[in-house]
C-alpha cells in the first residue's frame, strides 16, 4: 500500500493498525523526504551521495538490500538488513560532498517506519551537521528502543539529539546543531546479538522549534568542591552561526534535593538569570553555591542543580556539585595501602563492588553519566579509538572528563583508563612507534627493551593514561599465528630476558614509582600459551590458529609457556590478561578448556603457587567465548579468578549480572572482596586517588628527538642481516643505488598492525620516517622505482624492500587470506633488480617469509621486521653507521610444511636457525676448533663464578666464528647445535654453549 493511500484512509487505519500515524496538524508543512528506498539513492559512498555500511572490524558490517514488501509503509522497497556485530557496526546515508549541504533548520525533527522486532535494544539515530562533508561533519545522536512488534513511524524531534563526546570525526565546529548544513544520518545497530530489521521512508517533519537557535551550556556536569567551599557553574549561551539572540532567554535555577542536606551541607540558593535580546553568543553568568563545614568524616554529598531554560534548548544534563569526601581513612595518603584498602571495601555496597570489577569502552559511553550511575571501575580505548582530534591534549580533556563523573560517587574512587600501547602510544598520532615485539627479540639486548618501555610509559602516562596493556610474554611456536609479531621470539628464555620491559613500563618491581609521572601500570598477556596453538584448532569465524586450542604436556606448559609468566609476577607486574585461546593439558581429564574458565591456571597456578598479587583483567568480550547463558559466564570467569571484565559494550548487563550471582550465591562475597581488594590496591598504588587527573608535564616529550633516537637504535639492532655474499652490505655512499619494492616507502607497512587502528592501514599513516626517506637522509645517492619500472643499468647495488601489509590477531592468521610468500609485485621486484646488480633484499615483516626459491639470486637477504616509525635505523646498518648485530628470535623455515618448527626441535633443518644474524663489525674473530675449545674453557669459568657479561661475550665470539664458515652451507647438522647454543647462552649455561657451536662449526 502506498503511503497517499494510508493518509487517505488515516481516520481508519488509526483504529485498526498498530503502526498508523497521527493524522497532520493542519498548520503543519508537509514532510520532505530523505529516503524512499525505491532505488533513488544507490549503495555508494563519498564523495558521490549513497548508502553505505561500516563497523569495528570485517564481520561487523551490516549487509543491506532493498526488498520488495507489500506491507511497506512508503512505496513498494524498504531497506532490509541483517547484522552480526561483535564490536560496532551500521550503516550511513551521506549526502554527495560535491553539492551543497542541506537545510534542515525550518524543520521540527526527522521520523522513519521501523519494523519492530521488540528485542528491547537501544538503536542509535546519528545525524550529520556542518563541515566539509558527511565524513568531516559534526555528529549529533539520539537513539529509540526497539520494544515493539510491527511497523511503528518513530519520531525524533532535533532537540533531543546531544553532541557526541566518544567520537568526532574532525573534532569540534562550533558545537551547536545549526541544521543549516546537514550531510546525512547514520544508524548504529545493537551489538552482541544477530538480528535483522527493515526501515521505510525516512523523512523531515514539522515546525522548526525556536529553541534550535540558541543552547545553553555549563562548564562541567559535575563541579567538585571542597568541604565549606563555594561551587561556580558557569552558564553559558550560544547560538547558531555566533549571531546575536534575537530573543531573549532566561535560565532559571535552583538547587534541589540530591544526597546532601539543605542548610547544613550547603546553603540552598535559586533566581533567575537573564540574556536579552541582543547577548552575543557566548555570554556566560555564574551560579554559585555555598557549602558548609560540618567536621564529620564522610563520603561525597551532591547537590542537583535545576535549570529551567526559556527560549532556548536546555544543557543536555542537570549540573551537580559535589562536595568531595573527606575525613574517611581510606583518604589518608600517608597510611598504608593495605589499610586503605580495607577501610574503603569495608565501606562499599555489592553494587559499587560490582562496578569496580567493570570496564567499559570509551566508545560505549553515549551517556557519560553511567560511569557514575553503575560505579565504574574502569574505561578503555580499544585500538583506533581515540578522541578527535586525535592530540596529546585531547586524549587528556577526554580523560580528564571521564575521570570527573567519578566526582560524583559517594567513595570517587577514580577510573584506572587502559590502552594497548603495544610497541609506543600507537593509538596516538604523532607517538614514537617502536619496532613490534619480535624485532626487540631480534635486538637480544634487554637494557635496550627497558628504555623502549620506558619511552612508551612517558608518553602514554602523558596522555592520562596509567595503564598499558602490555607486554605480550606469548612465546610464539607457529609462525602461521596472525599475533606472532607480538611475541619477543619462539624461546622462551628470550621472552624472559625481554622482560626488562616490564621495569621501563613500571619502575621497580615493589611498584613504588607507579605514581610518577612517566610509568604506567603493565599487563602480562595473555595467560596462558596463546603462542602455542595448533594449526586449524581456532573456532572464531575464520581465524586459523588464533583464539584456538594449545594442546601440551604438564612439563611443556611448565617450560615454554608459563616461564614468562613466572617471571612477570617476580618482576612485580600489575595485571594479567588471560588468553582467548583453550587449554588442554595431556592427562588432567578436563580436555580443551578456555582460559578464562580456568580456575586451575588463573586461581590454582598463578596467584596461588606464583603468589601474583595484582588483578587479572579479562580480554575484550572474551567471556562470551563461554559456554552456556550470559549468568554462566560471569560466575565462570569470576570464580575462576579473573577480578575485571573488559565489556566494552555490556557494561551495564555485567555489573548487573555479577550481584545478581553473588545474591543468588553462585559468587562468593569473598570471591569479590579478593577482586576488589587487588584492583584498589593498584589504583592507590598509581597515586589515583590523590592525583586522578592527567599530568601532561611530560606532554612535550612525545615523538621527541630524544624518544626517536631510542626507536631508531631499535630498528637498527632489529635488523638481522641472513646473508651477506660478497660483503655486498654496509654499502657506500658514493655507490649508486637503485631503491624498489612495495615497501620502501610505506610507513604503514613498516609500523604494521596496532598503529592508530587495531589492524593497521598502509599507506601515509603516521609520522616518521620511510626507510627510503632514511637512505636519502643518511647521504646515499638513491634512485627510487616501486616497481621497479625504471631502467637499471647503471647502478652499483640495488635495494628491495618488500615483505607484508598490516594485520591483527587471527585476521591475519596463514590461511585466513594471507600466506608466507611475497606478492606477485614483490616477486617480480625481487626478479628484476637482482638480475641486473648486487642487490640487497628486505624483507619487512610481522613473521618470516618464504624466500628459498629466490636466495641463490639474492646477494644480501635483511630480515627487517617491523620496524616502527624510524627508518633512519634501518638505513644506519644498510651504510654501516651502526653494525648488524641482531638475531632470529625464530626460526625461518625453508617452507610452510616444516610449521610448526623451533629450537629444540628433534628434526630441525630450517632455511635460518634460531639465533643466526650475520655482522658488519670489524672485530669478528678469528680461528678455529682450537679456538672454540678455549672458549668453551673460558666460557665454563665465567658461568662457574656467575660472570654472565664475560660468559655471554665468549659465547657472542664463538657463534660469530662459526658463522663465519657456516655461511652458505647451513644443513640440519650445523642448524640444530647452533640454535641449541643460542638457548643455551640465554639459560645461563655459556660452556655448554660453546660446546654446541662447536658441533656446528665441525659439521659445516
Amino acid at each position: 500500500m502506498r503511503r497517499t493511500a494510508l493518509l487517505a484512509s488515516a481516520a481508519l487505519l488509526a483504529g485498526l493498525l498498530p503502526w498508523a500515524a497521527t493524522a497532520r496538524a493542519a498548520d503543519e508543512p508537509a514532510p520532505v523526504p530523505v529516503d524512499r528506498f525505491e532505488g533513488e539513492v544507490p549503495f555508494a559512498s563519498q564523495p558521490a551521495e549513497g548508502i553505505f555500511t561500516w563497523g569495528g572490524d570485517s564481520d561487523d558490517p551490516p549487509t543491506l538490500r532493498l526488498a520488495d514488501r507489500a506491507d511497506a509503509p512508503e512505496g513498494g522497497k524498504v531497506l532490509a538488513g541483517s547484522y552480526d556485530i561483535s564490536g560496532y557496526g551500521g550503516f550511513t546515508h551521506d549526502f554527495a560532498a560535491t553539492a551543497p549541504a542541506h537545510d534542515w533548520s525550518d524543520r521540527q525533527g526527522i521520523r522513519f517506519w521501523w519494523e519492530g522486532r521488540n528485542n528491547g535494544k537501544k538503536i542509535a539515530f546519528e545525524i550529520k551537521d556542518g563541515g566539509a562533508n558527511g565524513e568531516a561533519s559534526e555528529l549529533w545522536t539520539t537513539s529509540f528502543t526497539d520494544d515493539f512488534t510491527g511497523w511503528k513511524q518513530i519520531q525524533l524531534p532535533f532537540t533531543e539529539f546531544a553532541y557526541r563526546i566518544d567520537y568526532q570525526p574532525v573534532g569540534g565546529i562550533d558545537h551547536v546543531l545549526g541544521l543549516k548544513e546537514m550531510w546525512g544520518y547514520a544508524l548504529t545497530l545493537p551489538a552482541g546479538t544477530k538480528g535483522d530489521f527493515a526501515l521505510d521512508d525516512v523523512e523531515l517533519y514539522g515546525r522548526a522549534d525556536q529553541a534550535l537557535h540558541a543552547s545553553v551550556t555549563t562548564d562541567a556536569p559535575v563541579h567538585p568542591v571542597q568541604e565549606g567551599g563555594t561551587a561556580k557553574v558557569k552558564v553559558t549561551v550560544a547560538t547558531t552561526g555566533e549571531q546575536p539572540l534575537t530573543d531573549p532567554v532566561t535560565v532559571t535555577y535552583a538547587t534541589a534535593d540530591g544526597t546532601a542536606t539543605a542548610g547544613q551541607d550547603y546553603t540552598p540558593v535559586s533566581g533567575t538569570l537573564t540574556f536579552p535580546a541582543g547577548t552575543a553568543s557566548g555570554t556566560a553568568r555564574t551560579i554559585a553555591v555555598p557549602t558548609r563545614r560540618d567536621r564529620a568524616a564522610e563520603p561525597a554529598e551532591t547537590v542537583p542543580l535545576k535549570l529551567t531554560v526559556t527560549g532556548a534548548k536546555a544543557p543536555a544534563e542537570t549540573p551537580q556539585v559535589v562536595i568531595d569526601a573527606n575525613g574517611l581513612p581510606y583518604l589518608n595518603a600517608k597510611s598504608p595501602v593495605k589499610k586503605r584498602v580495607a577501610d574503603l571495601l569495608s565501606r562499599m555496597s555489592l553494587a559499587e563492588k560490582a562496578g569496580q570489577m567493570t570496564q567499559a569502552e570509551r566508545g560505549a559511553m553515549t551517556r557519560p553519566d553511567d560511569i557514575a550511575a553503575y560505579g565504574l571501575g574502569s574505561l578503555l580505548s580499544g585500538g583506533g579509538s581515540t578522541p578527535t582530534p586525535n592530540t596529546p591534549e585531547a586524549w587528556a580533556k577526554m580523560i580528564d572528563a571521564f575521570q570527573l563523573r567519578t566526582r560524583a560517587t559517594r567513595f570517587q574512587i577514580p577510573l584506572i583508563y587502559g590502552v594497548d600501547a603495544v610497541h609506543g602510544h600507537n593509538n596516538l598520532s604523532g607517538a614514537t612507534v617502536m619496532p613490534h615485539n619480535v624485532g626487540i627479540g631480534a635486538t637480544r639486548d634487554p637494557r635496550l627493551a627497558h628504555e623502549t618501555g620506558a619511552v612508551t610509559a612517558a608518553e602514554v602516562r602523558a596522555t592520562g593514561v596509567p595503564w598499558d596493556f602490555a607486554p605480550c610474554l606469548c612465546v610464539s611456536r607457529d609462525e602461521r599465528w596472525g599475533r606472532s609479531y607480538e611475541s619477543f621470539g619462539e624461546d622462551p628464555a628470550l621472552v624472559e630476558s625481554m622482560e626488562t620491559v616490564i621495569q621501563g613500563l613500571q619502575g621497580r618491581a615493589n611498584g613504588k614509582d607507579l605514581k610518577r609521572d612517566d610509568k604506567v601500570l603493565a599487563t602480562a598477556k595473555h595467560f596462558v600459551g596463546d603462542g602455542g596453538t595448533a594449526y586449524g584448532s581456532s573456532t572464531t569465524g575464520k581465524y586459523t590458529i588464533d583464539q584456538g586450542v594449545t594442546k601440551v604436556t604438564r612439563e611443556q606448559l611448565e617450560d615454554i609457556h608459563l616461564a614468562p609468566f613466572r617471571t612477570a609476577v617476580e618482576r612485580g607486574v600489575g595485571t594479567v590478561m588471560p588468553s582467548y585461546s583453550s587449554l588442554d593439558i595431556a592427562g588432567d581429564g578436563k580436555g580443551a578448556v578456555k582460559m578464562h574458565a580456568r580456575g586451575d591456571m588463573i586461581n590454582g597456578v598463578l596467584k596461588g603457587r606464583m603468589g601474583f598479587d595484582g588483578f587479572v583483567i579479562s580480554d575484550w568480550n572474551a567471556i562470551d567465548q563461554l559456554p552456556g547463558d550470559y549468568a554462566s559466564h560471569v560466575r565462570t570467569s569470576v570464580n575462576a579468578g579473573v577480578d575485571m571484565m573488559m565489556v566494552p559494550y555490556t557494561y551495564k548487563e555485567f555489573s548487573t549480572a555479577l550481584a545478581d550471582e553473588v545474591k543468588a550465591g553462585r559468587v562468593s562475597e569473598e570471591r569479590i572482596d579478593d577482586a576488589v581488594s587487588r584492583i584498589l590496591t593498584e589504583k592507590f598504588q598509581l597515586g589515583l586517588f590523590e592525583h586522578p587527573y592527567a599530568d601532561t608535564s611530560g606532554a612535550a616529550a612525545i615523538g621527541s628527538p630524544a624518544h626517536r633516537e631510542v626507536a631508531r637504535r631499535a630498528a637498527a639492532e632489529s635488523q638481522v642481516l641472513l646473508k651477506n655474499a660478497g660483503g655486498l652490505l654496509p654499502l657506500k655512499k658514493s655507490e649508486k643505488v637503485y631503491v624498489a619494492g612495495s615497501n620502501a616507502d610505506d610507513i604503514g607497512n613498516q609500523t604494521g598492525g596496532w598503529t592508530l587502528t587495531w589492524q593497521g592501514a598502509s599507506g601515509n599513516t603516521v609520522p616518521g620516517t620511510t626507510i627510503l626517506q632514511g637512505l636519502r637522509e643518511a647521504g646515499g645517492n638513491v634512485t627510487y622505482s616501486k616497481d621497479a619500472s625504471a631502467p637499471t643499468g647503471g647502478y652499483d647495488a640495488g635495494v628491495v624492500v618488500v615483505g607484508e601489509t598490516p594485520y591483527a590477531e587471527g585476521v591475519g592468521d596463514v590461511g585466513n587470506g594471507h600466506d608466507l610468500k611475497l606478492s606477485a609485485a614483490d616477486q617480480a621486484a625481487v626478479d628484476k633488480v637482482c638480475a641486473a646488480m648486487k642487490c640487497a633484499v628486505l624483507i619487512v615483516s610481522g613473521r618470516p617469509q618464504l624466500i628459498g626459491d629466490r636466495l641463490d639470486e639474492i646477494d644480501a637477504l635483511v630480515a627487517s621486521w617491523l620496524p616502527g616509525t624510524e627508518g633512519e635505523g634501518v638505513a644506519d646498518v644498510l651504510y654501516g653507521a651502526r653494525p648488524f648485530t641482531g638475531q632470529l628470535p625464530v626460526t625461518w623455515p625453508k617452507s610452510q610444511a616444516q610449521l610448526p618448527i623451533n629450537v629444540g626441535d628433534t628434526a630441525y633443518d630450517p632455511q635460518f636457525p634460531y639465533g643466526w644474524g650475520l655482522t658488519t663489525r670489524t672485530d669478528v674473530p678469528k680461528g678455529g676448533t682450537a679456538t672454540l675449545r678455549d672458549l668453551a674453557v673460558r666460557a665454563a669459568k665465567a658461568e662457574r663464578h656467575g660472570d654472565d657479561r664475560t660468559g655471554r661475550t665468549l659465547v657472542t665470539m664463538a657463534r660469530l666464528l662459526v658463522q663465519q664458515k657456516a655461511d652458505g652451507h647451513l644443513t640440519e647438522a650445523v642448524a640444530k647445535p647452533f640454535a641449541d647454543a643460542d638457548h643455551l647462552l640465554l639459560t645461563g649455561r655459556y660452556g655448554k654453549a660453546v660446546e654446541k657451536l662447536a658441533e656446528a662449526y665441525r659439521a659445516v
